[in-house]
């Protein structure tokens, strides 16, 4: 016997249900996200008879700028002492988001390397990094960015969402959570005596 063919209105009624906790600008984030994760860009609709690994095109650069528009395209100094980044790693993840994101038009890249990020650091009068490339690394170990062309990476939805929700003045609470160092605690000089 044949499956039943999945009820269309039922998944709308699905997601609506589930969106509807959130503000607009998190629904709008959460359903890039899951078009993202689909393979689907803004507008992507299928002829019929064409299956989605017929329509493997690249991504659509209207998606793409799809977060820009609740931001107003800034330089990158600005956006950068707006998210103070803690580590060289979120700080790549920033500059990635930027690039992709929050660059004036004729600045952006969907991708950057070693160079973008050695220059965003001149730019926003951060210490030069030593490894640049190592540091793009750690950020893609790290998972804020995923691996595109030989030497390249972009920023995927886990930096995305670190400089758009959690870094300042993206979101809500607006802090992040930095690692306190540990105080060195002096050596015990022999035993304690014990009081009565």
């Amino acid at each position: 016997m044949a499956k039943d063919k999945p009820d269309d209105f039922e998944a709308v009624r699905a997601v609506v249900a589930t969106l509807e906790p959130f503000d607009i600008n998190d629904q709008e984030r959460i359903l890039r996200w899951a078009r993202e994760k689909l393979g689907l860009t803004a507008g992507n609709t299928l002829a019929p008879g064409t299956s989605r690994s017929d329509t493997s095109a690249p991504r659509d650069t209207a998606d793409a700028a799809t977060p820009a528009a609740a931001s107003k395209a800034t330089d990158i100094k600005s956006f950068i002492d707006s998210k103070r980044p803690q580590s060289d790693n979120q700080f790549a993840a920033a500059v990635a988001y930027y690039y992709r994101f929050d660059a004036p038009e004729p600045q952006r890249k969907e991708a950057i390397t070693p160079a973008h990020l050695q220059e965003a650091c001149r730019q926003t009068g951060r210490q030069r990094m030593k490894s640049p490339a190592q540091t793009l690394v750690n950020a893609h170990n790290q998972g804020y960015l995923d691996k595109a062309e030989r030497g390249t990476y972009v920023v995927n939805t886990v930096g995305e969402n670190l400089v758009a929700m959690t870094l300042p003045e993206g979101g809500k609470g607006g802090s992040v959570a930095i690692p306190s160092r540990r105080r060195s605690r002096p050596k015990p000089r022999g035993a304690k005596k014990r009081r009565r």
